[in-house]
């Protein structure tokens, strides 16, 4: 990556920030420059800030650029998991670890890469670093996905997930109890004021999001819930656990890491350390065939690290 700083200079009148960090680096256009605060990557006196930030003088900018994106996304023979395939969608199970779609910091590798060397026929409508991607899941959140297959499919997909129509089940293992044994969560859902690279339900600028959810099972210092999304937003379901008090166990950004240090167990804590990642899998996906109309619904079984403190946890709480 490349870095650009400058000193704002004094005595002028104040300036929007991303009015000025286009003078900092020669050739970015404004837009270019918003893509980069909204990333992090730029920041005035060493903290992010808003493209909006008004600039008095004297403070310190630097913009981080990194390498520029590849043109079009190349096939790569990487092995899926296809839970079903037709000439409309695919679906896939994804893996922990693997990034949906190609962007700065993964140009290969992705789930997109994967897909061009299976079918190579993709919808384009997602653009070339995106073909056929109606809706993402986090890098280390396992389970279904959709993808279509042509820009028919892609539109139809694309207005079921718009109408809250498609069905969105998650499992996710969390630290504490709630008390009830359901409900509803719903705010607004935006960048983080501070931090650009969370998501935060106390933004300004938020979007709407429901999820539902209810508790599966409860465990020594855990539980198990079981959600189902109204709306897809991102980090949707870490947002809204942690800020219910229930992060997710292996949330290395929202806070699942913080209450790791107070297992007392040392086998579990093995376990949650090897999992190296939030325990969240996309369980169950429903929608409508975009070409035959016809009702689908898929599951995924829970993977093998998630299982692991599972299996743990109820021999806990059976005393065994």
């Amino acid at each position: 990556m490349d870095r650009f700083e400058q000193t704002v200079p004094t005595g002028q009148e104040s300036e929007r920030l991303d009015t000025f960090a286009v003078r900092v680096v020669p050739g970015l256009t404004r837009a270019a420059v918003q893509r980069l605060i909204e990333q992090g990557l730029v920041s005035v006196d060493g903290a992010s800030a808003k493209p909006s930030l008004k600039l008095k003088g004297g403070e310190q900018v630097v913009v981080t650029v990194p390498p520029p994106e590849p043109a079009e996304a190349v096939a790569e023979e990487i092995p899926l998991q296809i839970a079903y395939e037709d000439a409309a969608v695919v679906v896939v199970n994804k893996p922990a670890g693997m990034v949906v779609h190609p962007a700065a910091g993964n140009p290969r590798g992705t789930l997109v890469n994967a897909l061009l060397a299976h079918c190579r026929d993709l919808s384009g409508v997602g653009g070339e670093l995106r073909p056929g991607i109606v809706h993402r899941l986090d890098k280390d959140t396992t389970g279904l996905l959709v993808v279509a297959k042509s820009d028919l499919a892609h539109q139809h997909l694309a207005h079921q997930f718009k109408e809250h129509s498609i069905r969105r089940v998650y499992l996710a293992l969390v630290y504490g109890s709630p008390r009830e044994d359901r409900g509803r969560i719903e705010g607004e859902i935006g960048r983080h004021p501070t931090d650009r690279k969370r998501m935060s339900g106390t933004t300004r600028h938020g979007r709407h999001a429901v999820t539902h959810w209810r508790v599966v099972a409860r465990y020594p210092g855990m539980t198990l819930l079981r959600l189902r999304l109204e709306t897809g937003r991102t980090h949707q379901i870490r947002v809204h656990l942690s800020e219910a008090g229930f992060p997710l166990v292996g949330d290395q950004v929202y806070g699942g890491a913080a209450r790791a240090t107070n297992i007392r167990d040392p086998q579990l804590k093995k376990l949650v350390k090897e999992l190296g990642r939030q325990a969240l899998h996309a369980q169950s996906l429903g929608f409508l065939h975009p070409a035959s109309g016809e009702w689908l619904e898929f599951n995924a079984d829970i993977p093998a690290d998630m299982q692991a403190i599972l299996d743990y946890l109820t021999s806990l709480a059976d005393g065994r």
